[in-house]
């Protein structure tokens, strides 16, 4: 029988997995939030975000706590952007690459 320790071991380890790319892109979009504002946000450069959302490279702590905070606020707040299969619109101003 596992102890209590090696259960929440676990659960961190689970409460860990950041939504596809995609999926980060679709939350941010749903808040009509930029990539330089969740950069601030998060204490990175915009560069970092958008290349999270590309799936290039993932964040690391501490910023990594942060981000996961964010993905699941928005996650709760804009369920239908949390799906992996939206296929959300992008905004005009995304468009434009101001993102």
């Amino acid at each position: 029988m596992a102890d209590s320790d090696s259960l929440r071991r676990v659960d961190a380890l689970l409460d860990d997995v950041l939504p596809p790319p995609n999926v980060r892109q679709q939350l941010r979009r749903a808040a009509g939030l930029t990539q330089q504002e969740v950069a601030e946000a998060v204490g990175v450069k915009r560069l970092a975000v958008a290349r999270w959302e590309l799936g290039e490279t993932h964040p690391r702590r501490p910023h990594r706590a942060a981000y996961m905070h964010l993905l699941k606020r928005l996650a709760e707040r804009y369920p239908e952007a949390a799906n992996p299969d939206s296929g959300m619109p992008t905004p005009a101003s995304e468009s434009r690459g101001s993102g």
